[in-house]
């Protein structure tokens, strides 16, 4: 059984990407195989139906779909833009749902959010699982959001919280058992 584990943001210092290495060291420590990977390194043009019907899906997209089937559950952390999800993410699940078959179809994923804001990221979480579900893909039911961001690791990559990197090394434990389940 083995993750992928992605941040959504292009930033190179970006809370998101902390905490996906958060999540990561919280697997090893769980005996979990995961693999980290870069939003960047899946290049994508906006979508557009012409570009597709004359070019076909991009080399990125096409990418991202062997890599995510390598892998029996997809971790994301997502960052919120203007109480929403980022269009760069949204991008890139449109893109990947002109897959044929659907790729997202029984893909098993997990939300994440890390935001300086007093919400944590969880409207954006909530706006992203529609696509995701609509495309067939089972959205666990729980997740995670990390509020004040900012000021919420240490010098480390931990927490200061210890309550709430307890809660996601549970809500991580859960998602791999989950993950670890065939339909």
């Amino acid at each position: 059984m083995k993750l992928m584990l992605m941040a959504a943001s292009l930033r190179q210092d970006s809370i998101n990407k902390k905490l996906i290495q958060l999540s990561h060291e919280v697997l090893k420590k769980l005996q979990v195989s995961s693999e980290i990977k870069q939003f960047n390194d899946y290049e994508q043009p906006l979508y557009d139906g012409d570009v597709e019907t004359s070019k076909g899906l991009p080399a990125g997209v096409q990418q991202f779909i062997n890599d995510m089937n390598d892998f029996d559950g997809l971790v994301f952390s997502v960052p919120e833009y203007n109480f929403s999800m980022p269009g760069t993410f949204k991008n890139l699940i449109d893109w990947v749902s002109r897959g044929r078959p659907m790729p997202w179809m029984g893909k098993k994923i997990l939300l994440l959010s890390a935001s300086p804001a007093a919400a944590g990221g969880v409207r954006g979480l909530w706006q992203i699982r529609v696509p995701f579900e609509g495309c067939g893909a089972f959205v666990f039911p729980d997740m995670f959001t990390l509020a004040n961001a900012f000021s919420a690791f240490d010098d480390k990559g931990h927490l200061t919280d210890k309550n709430l990197e307890d809660r996601l090394e549970g809500l991580l434990k859960q998602f791999a058992s989950f993950s670890a389940v065939k339909f």
